[in-house]
């Protein structure tokens, strides 16, 4: 599993998993795919938006490691 860092480009980290979209759109970050967004980090994300940076990492590398756990159960699963 990839580990999210603040430093991660926001136009990056939409591309690593389909619950990362939700996820900051549910956070307070509305505007993911504006074109200027897509090119900030997500640490210039948050303070755009007044969000913790810190903790809104923290929380979505928890979302992708439950998503990832879940889908490796799914496959365990079907063998």
């Amino acid at each position: 599993m990839i580990t999210v860092t603040k430093d991660m480009r926001i136009g990056d980290l939409l591309q690593l998993n389909e619950m990362v979209a939700p996820f900051l759109m549910q956070n307070g970050m509305g505007c993911i795919y504006c074109p200027s967004s897509i090119a900030e980090s997500l640490e210039e994300a948050c303070m755009v938006h007044g969000i913790d940076s810190d903790m809104l990492t923290a929380d979505l590398n928890d979302v992708l490691r439950e998503y990832e756990e879940s889908q490796n159960g799914k496959v365990a699963e079907s063998n």
